[in-house]
């Protein structure tokens, strides 16, 4: 493996390919980072059975709720990136703001999250191999290895190396394939709500089936701490991933405006695209606990799976939009995998860069000038950790949205309070510097900060998560996926310590010194 090694300057000192990737590919790179029909699949049923609380026809209005701190969020990434466009995003700005430590723990949330993520993703990307072979071949047998833990596991992680070394060999290549999985993706969305709603409005559709109504986008009639803020913690997962747009910054075109225009313009076309289809959903199935209700909590791990069939029925053409559902998902869960490796390596190989990491992960290929190091390295703990909740517990694979949620409010709300914080003495300069920089991105990081303390309190309850046999999914006592949350924070604290231990230079601020933002 030939490598070079970069030195621990700033932006565009690391060895990555410069201008790869344009506007157009760098808003594509964000929406599919996002996974728009995976994460449909594998998290609205949770956002609609919300926590302690059903949140039920109000599932419209968690996902408009939870667009705004993601909106206010995106204008942070955006302003920093402006000023700081260096791939380690949230852990160079943290960093700068608050002290080495605070930058080192939001560069690790991102790294754990995505960790986490990859095993969901994986689980979904190897069950669906068959299903769509399945499809494909009109072959049942097939279709229901699916449901097989083994043979799933088997195709999820030959999906981790697959997308893994796609990824090693050169972010364009990335790019270009993410143009033709997100295409498919984003037809068969706005298919399924088109048929969903003209069945529910033609008076075509299942036991369950109910119009829409204005007040499905008001969630605020439901109690905060038991619905809204654990329904807002999974509504995240389904937003995040368009800061990838911003961990490529040192790959793009125009580094300083190109990834920050891409993350603002991915987050409101996902708005668009997730609130057409959660109505369709909601509307066509209903949010009851029968066989195809979003209601009921077996539903909850693929909601196109339980609604699809009834939906599309059993004609040559609702075997043909199966087909394209089953794609869908598939390429979504393919296409998430890949652009999940991308910001992971990234941020691993700026924290090398900066004495944070070991210095291994800062070697770049020399030929395909990806890291190297950081991108087999993320693969490998994917693969290493999706094998571990394997064994520990099918189900809590499929809810480790919520300790994802958790993560994700962490590290974007840490980069809400560090770009008011970074930009303090240049906030009262102009109205457009104040609410951009500094009020926005404070709202955002207080919003974050609110579900994830709430919802911490809910995934922690050991009632939350119920197994296939009724039993409680818990760990040491508590609700599992709280507990795997708390303790990805509390692993990182530790790896933290020991690393100043170690190498003490980037703690000490030899490399990334703390100040604040005074140029304009």
């Amino acid at each position: 493996m030939s490598t070079t090694s970069p030195s621990s300057n700033l932006a565009g000192e690391k060895g990555l390919k410069k201008n790869a990737v344009g506007l157009l590919g760098s808003i594509v790179i964000g929406m599919a980072s996002t996974a728009p029909a995976y994460s449909l699949a594998a998290a609205l049923g949770f956002i609609v059975l919300g926590g302690e609380t059903l949140v039920g026809f109000q599932a419209p209005g968690i996902i408009l709720l939870a667009f705004v701190p993601m909106l206010f969020i995106s204008f942070a990434y955006k302003e920093l990136n402006r000023v700081e466009p260096d791939s380690g995003t949230t852990f160079t700005w943290a960093a700068r703001a608050f002290g080495t430590r605070t930058g080192w723990m939001g560069g690790w949330a991102i790294i754990a999250a995505d960790i986490i993520v990859m095993a969901n993703l994986a689980q979904i990307a190897g069950s669906y191999s068959f299903t769509f072979v399945g499809e494909i071949f009109g072959n049942p047998d097939i279709a229901a290895i699916s449901g097989d833990v083994l043979w799933s596991t088997v195709a999820g992680l030959i999906w981790i190396f697959l997308m893994t070394w796609i990824c090693y060999r050169g972010i364009e290549v990335s790019a270009r394939l993410q143009y033709w999985l997100l295409g498919i993706e984003l037809v068969v969305l706005v298919a399924f709500a088109a048929v969903a709603l003209y069945r529910v409005y033609s008076g075509n559709g299942i036991e369950g089936t109910t119009l829409p109504q204005l007040d499905w986008f008001n969630p605020f009639s439901l109690p905060f701490s038991t619905a809204v803020a654990p329904a807002i913690l999974t509504a995240l997962f389904i937003y995040w991933g368009w800061d990838t747009a911003v961990a490529i910054n040192e790959e793009t075109k125009d580094t300083s405006k190109t990834p920050g225009r891409a993350a603002v313009t991915s987050t409101i076309l996902l708005v668009v695209t997730y609130l057409l289809v959660t109505v369709g959903a909601v509307a066509f199935a209903g949010v009851g606990d029968g066989p195809t209700g979003l209601g009921n909590a077996d539903n909850a791990g693929d909601i196109f799976a339980a609604i699809g069939p009834a939906l599309f029925g059993d004609s040559i053409l609702g075997h043909i939009m199966m087909i394209l559902l089953a794609a869908s998902i598939l390429t979504s869960a393919a296409a998430s995998t890949q652009t999940t490796i991308l910001p992971t390596a990234r941020t691993a190989i700026s924290m090398a860069a900066f004495k944070a990491f070991p210095s291994k992960f800062a070697k770049v290929h020399s030929k395909y000038q990806t890291p190297s190091w950081a991108t087999w390295g993320m693969g490998i703990a994917s693969a290493a950790f999706y094998l571990l909740f394997t064994l520990v517990s099918p189900s809590l694979l499929l809810a480790l949205i919520g300790s994802i949620g958790l993560l994700i409010a962490f590290y974007y709300g840490l980069t809400g309070f560090a770009s008011t914080w970074f930009f303090r003495k240049t906030l009262f300069k102009s109205a457009r510097n104040f609410f951009m920089r500094g009020l926005l991105p404070l709202l955002g990081g207080l919003m974050l900060l609110a579900v994830f303390i709430y919802g911490l309190g809910t995934f922690l309850d050991p009632a939350w998560l119920v197994d296939d046999a009724g039993e409680n999914v818990t760990i040491f006592g508590a609700g599992a996926v709280g507990v795997v949350g708390l303790a990805s924070i509390v692993l990182g604290i530790i790896l933290m310590i020991v690393w100043n231990f170690i190498n003490p230079k980037f703690f000490k601020g030899h490399t990334l010194e703390r100040r604040a933002h005074t140029a304009d």
